[in-house]
């Protein structure tokens, strides 16, 4: 097994999906805390911010699930973050099915090195990656599910819980979810990288 370290710079020279690297201003790998995580949250795909400055969730939805990690007592900082794609999809699109199944292997190898006691798939295109085709957010949040052997808690992505506004139930399950998060992955087995 390589190097999260290792892996980053193999995600970076990556040009299979080809629109997709030539559009690109940075490749988006994720980041790990250097004393590992025990929680690794999964998004969708890197937006404008995202690109420009190689760090995932840096936007105004990076800002909402930093302030909700912090009001349940999961800083930041103490959790992996990474998304399906690693590279941002022209106007903020919604990834295709064929760049998906490009950077599933970028992704698996990023669980594997990670080893967390529970991932947090946010939003349709991490919940679909984890569960399949026609996954559903409102049928699966609220309870872990074991996916090929993984522990995984799905819930709606920060952005999401941003349209629907403070008030939304977006926000509102996001935040009970990444509660649970928070209890499961601080009580779950521990797994240093």
């Amino acid at each position: 097994m390589t190097s999260w370290d290792a892996l980053a710079a193999e995600i970076r020279g990556c040009h299979a999906c080809s629109e997709l690297a030539t559009t690109r201003t940075n490749v988006v790998v994720g980041q790990l805390p250097p004393q590992g995580a025990k929680v690794l949250l999964v998004g969708e795909a890197p937006g404008a911010n995202e690109d420009l400055t190689g760090i995932p969730f840096v936007g105004k939805a990076g800002q909402l699930l930093d302030q909700l990690l912090a009001d349940v007592g999961l800083p930041r900082e103490t959790v992996a973050v990474a998304n399906v794609l690693k590279c941002r999809p022209p106007s903020n699109r919604k990834p295709i099915a064929a760049e998906a199944n490009n950077c599933r292997g970028w992704l698996t190898a990023q669980i594997a090195i990670v080893d967390p006691a529970l991932i947090v798939a946010m939003g349709g295109t991490a919940v679909e990656w984890f569960f399949g085709r026609g996954a559903k957010i409102g049928e699966l949040r609220g309870q872990v599910h074991e996916p090929a052997g993984r522990r995984v808690l799905a819930t709606y992505h920060p952005s999401a819980a941003i349209r629907f506004g403070p008030r939304g139930m977006p926000r509102a399950a996001l935040r009970e979810d990444l509660a649970m998060a928070a209890r499961d992955g601080l009580v779950a087995g521990v797994r240093e990288v």
